[in-house]
């Protein structure tokens, strides 16, 4: 097989520093646009404490404590709010359907006010659903990626006082916050800033992209590559780190342990079938034999050797799946920021990965999502020399069941079913 160009595709540890970097650095802002007076209207918690159809969500604002800085009308703050269906949908969630849909509201507010939904649930779910200034959608840039705003959410107080989860509203595609469409999208006006209703109930990421990874039974061959990266003497750890990083703001296409069987079996043929050529020439067949030999014997040698994550460390493989080689694979899968499928262009268009910090004329990786109504229906992402788009396969329910818009809090996950080649083998 032909080898991988390290001098072109090995990540330099001060490109990916400089990467890491800029993810890290203050969150933009836009400034406030279109923010009413305050006092000309009620402050944003007594609005929605008027609006039957936020009743329960009122009720969750109640036992977070926070229902004072919603009313606080000194600062500006925007507020996006599930209607009571929203809230419904989620409890349903949250008790694994104990709770039905269909139960009476009397129901969901017994729940949001008994030991079971804490108030330090409540607290992240209002937290995370309110951003400390005024946001008009048609002040947002319609471009990739997703913008993202403060929420109230410290995540690590000890690490920095100023540190906040960050909650991405977008106007491409229709408006969303996250991948959650927003019902009304001009917004209801409030004495200290707007108001805009959900059509589901948006909730603060808790584990970190390699929580995921490193636990998910279908993505074992990504945390062996990624442990292959990392087995270099250049910075050794520094993938791991960053994909458990606080301040890292990226997207994982994760192909699974298919995908990845796949390219390594089309990688490692041609060595094992030259393997077993050369061995019965040296045992005295002729060409002719040993041909007959390598046909007959290589594709069940070949499977087995792509059967184990330890083809990253096999002998035979090792000269071609260098850590070097296998890094630069690995961050050819992943983006410098956070992207939900529902900001991916319609037509294919390509864009940067952590690989273009060492290559910065690489093409990148081409994105296309297709949207029916609010949702996303079917998405790709294609490499470079990859004859086809790598599906995205849809479905954003949380972990471990989702595989599409997993969202944690520096990053997100879509798992693809192809490996992504940034050059020819």
């Amino acid at each position: 097989m032909k080898p991988l160009d390290t001098k072109r595709f090995f990540i330099p540890v001060f490109a990916l520093g400089i990467l890491l970097l800029s993810c890290n650095k203050d969150v933009e802002q836009y400034p406030d646009n279109g923010a009413p007076s305050p006092g000309s209207q009620p402050a944003i918690a007594a609005s929605i404490a008027a609006n039957a159809n936020y009743s329960l969500y009122n009720a969750i604002i109640a036992k977070s404590g926070l229902a004072s800085k919603l009313s606080d009308s000194t600062i500006k703050l925007t507020a996006f709010v599930p209607g009571n269906a929203a809230v419904k949908q989620a409890i349903n969630l949250l008790t694994s359907g104990a709770i039905p849909v269909a139960a009476p509201d009397a129901t969901f507010l017994g729940f949001i006010g008994s030991e079971n939904f804490t108030s330090v649930t409540a607290q992240g779910i209002v937290g995370y659903n309110t951003v400390p200034q005024t946001i008009t959608f048609g002040s947002l840039p319609g471009s990739f990626p997703n913008f993202q705003y403060p929420t109230l959410i410290n995540p690590a107080e000890t690490i920095s006082a100023l540190l906040r989860l960050t909650t991405f509203p977008s106007n491409r595609n229709g408006n969303f916050v996250n991948n959650v469409p927003v019902v009304n999208t001009s917004g209801t006006p409030a004495g200290n800033g707007m108001i805009y209703e959900t059509g589901a109930v948006v909730t603060p990421p808790k584990r970190f992209l390699w929580d995921r990874i490193n636990t998910d039974d279908g993505l074992t061959y990504l945390k062996a590559a990624v442990a292959r990266a990392d087995s270099g003497t250049a910075a050794p750890g520094f993938l791991t780190g960053v994909l458990q990083n606080i301040g890292a703001n990226l997207t994982v296409f994760a192909p699974t342990d298919d995908a990845f069987k796949a390219t390594l079996y089309s990688l490692a043929f041609p060595s094992v079938r030259a393997t077993i050529f050369a061995q019965a020439k040296a045992a005295g067949a002729s060409d002719a034999v040993a041909n007959a030999a390598a046909d007959a014997n290589a594709p069940a040698q070949t499977t087995a050797l792509v059967g184990s994550t330890a083809v990253f460390s096999n002998p035979l493989l090792f000269p071609v799946l260098t850590a070097e080689r296998v890094k630069g694979v690995v961050v050819y899968h992943i983006l410098g920021n956070r992207a939900f499928l529902n900001n991916f262009a319609t037509t294919q268009t390509n864009v940067p990965t952590l690989l273009n910090g060492a290559v910065p004329a690489h093409p990148g990786v081409g994105l296309q999502a297709t949207l029916t109504g609010p949702m996303v229906t079917a998405a790709s992402v294609k490499g470079a020399v990859n004859a086809t788009a790598a599906t995205i396969t849809i479905n954003p329910t949380p972990e471990p069941g989702g595989s599409s818009d997993q969202h944690y809090v520096n990053g997100v996950i879509h798992k693809i079913n192809q490996v992504l080649l940034p050059q020819s083998f």
